[in-house]
Parts: C-alpha cells; structure tokens; sequence
C-alpha cells in the first residue's frame, strides 16, 4: 500500500439500505464509523430505504441525520410517489444521470473536500440483463466529465447495475479519469476491491445494508414463491443477520488518484445481545 498523500482525503461509500432494519444499521453505526474510518465524505445508496422499494423524505432525512452527506438511487427510485418530490426538491438525493431527458432531479452532486478542493459524486444506471429506458451510462459519464464535471478530479461514481461485466467495463473505460468506480443494486458483496492502473479505485458492488438472513433483502418464502410457483408475490423486508456493508476509498485531493479501497462490513448484533457491532477489513492500495 502507498504512503497517504498530505492532502488525501477518504470516502466511505455504503451499499444499498434495504428497509427499516437497513435504515437502523445506518443510524446506529454511521457516526461512530465514521469517525473510525476518518471519512471526509459519506455517499449512500437509498434506493430500497422505503419497505425495500423507493425512497420517501422520511427515509432520506433519516439517513442525512445519521451522517450522510450524498444519497444515490437507481430503478426503484420512482417507486414511491415521494420519490419525484425528493429528487427534485433536495439536491443531495441523486437519479441515474442517464436517465431520459426531463426526468425530475439530477444525476450528479458537486460539494467540497475539507482541504478545499471539490469533489463529485455521480449516479449512472447500467442496462445489461434489465430492460430499462435508461440512455447509455457511458455516454453520460462522459458528458459529465467533459461538462459540468471537467475541472474536477475527485469524482465517485456510483454504477448502479445487474451485470458484473457492464460494471468492470465502466471501471475500465474510467480508469484514471475519476476516483471511484462503485458498483450498486445486485445486494451481494464482490470480494475484487482494488485501484486500477491508472489510480481508479473499483469495486463491483458495495453489498447490502440489511437483513442477509432473507432473498437479497426480502422475505425468504415469499421470494422462493416467485422461483417455484412462477407467481407474482408481494415482497416484504426480510428480517435476521443484519450487516451494514460498503467500501472506503482514499485518494489525493489534488489529483483525484487513490491510494486506498478497503471493503467494509458491519455485523450487527441482534436486538438484545451483548456486545457492539463488529467490523471485518480487507485492504487493498497500490
């Protein structure tokens, strides 16, 4: 691992909240780790905050008292009727970027480092495997770092899609150009952390923040329904073996490059055990 460099700064980048049990990781772990991982800048994915579908102004505001500083999202975004209000009201709650032209909201977020440099989180969503009305991610990107976002070298970019070779090929296609690529929406921690050549830290998919005792967040025999019966199921959040996962990103202010991607995972005791929550490391720098 490379010497930290005297203006770095560090991200703590939190995968999909799923429901209240996700909601309750977050707030009752967020300000300490936090401060345990010296976390300049905290971006959620907040997508399934509400009953595992959507989000509500309840459900972000709950997450921004707990500490966080930007919230992405991603195809469930629309689902509650909260949600167009959210994103159009409130700046720090993203939509894809590549979503159609005159969607509500915006995709990217532009705020400043603690060194005084400024950074950008941006929300794209990925099209392989899911039929969606999503423009190219790619292209957005692109827009962004050719527009809005050219003079800026700290940017994390938050892919929130199915397909892990759709994610590895963004992570490519933005090495050296942007800080992080972070992959979202497919609910199972990828174990392939680490900073590409050109200094772009990557990770496919940061993981859930919820009840892992269930179906990627929802209840066990009402998912297994939908497999062997074939019949349409109303999901609900599951509930059991509650884990706050996500990654921690390091890099240098003044050009944006990492030194640094670390998965983080918190287990969280159930109701009424003794002991705090638990975090497991693996570290990966250049």
């Amino acid at each position: 691992m490379t010497r930290a460099p005297a203006d770095a700064y560090r991200i703590l980048a939190i995968g999909d909240v799923f429901g209240r049990p996700g909601r309750a990781a977050v707030r009752a772990n967020l300000t300490r780790l936090r401060e345990e991982l010296a976390a300049d800048l905290v971006v959620v994915n907040a997508e399934n905050t509400a009953g595992g579908f959507g989000i509500t102004r309840k459900t972000c505001d709950e997450l921004f008292a707990a500490g966080a500083d930007v919230l992405t999202t991603g195809s469930h975004v629309w689902d509650r009727p909260d949600g167009r209000r959210v994103v159009e009201d409130d700046p720090r709650v993203l939509r894809p970027a590549n979503c159609p032209p005159g969607a509500p909201g915006r995709g990217w977020w532009i705020g400043e480092l603690p060194t005084g440099a400024p950074v950008a989180v941006v929300n794209v969503h990925g099209r392989a495997l899911v039929p969606t009305p999503y423009d190219c991610p790619f292209q957005a990107v692109d827009g962004l770092l050719e527009g809005p976002l050219a003079a800026i070298p700290n940017v994390l970019v938050d892919l929130h899609a199915e397909a892990t070779s759709e994610k590895r090929a963004m992570g490519w296609h933005l090495d050296g150009r942007v800080t992080a690529v972070v992959g979202t929406h497919t609910h199972v921690a990828t174990a392939d952390e680490e900073i590409l050549p050109a200094g772009t830290a990557y990770q496919t998919d940061l993981g859930m923040t919820g009840p892992h005792r269930s179906v990627i967040g929802a209840r066990r025999r009402q998912a297994l329904a939908r497999f062997l019966e074939g019949v349409p199921v109303r999901l609900q959040v599951g509930a059991g073996d509650v884990r706050l996962n996500g990654a921690l990103i390091g890099a240098g202010s003044s050009n944006g490059r990492a030194f640094l991607v670390e998965r983080v995972r918190v287990d969280i005791p159930p109701a009424g055990a003794s002991g705090g929550a638990g975090r497991k490391k693996d570290r990966k720098g250049c």
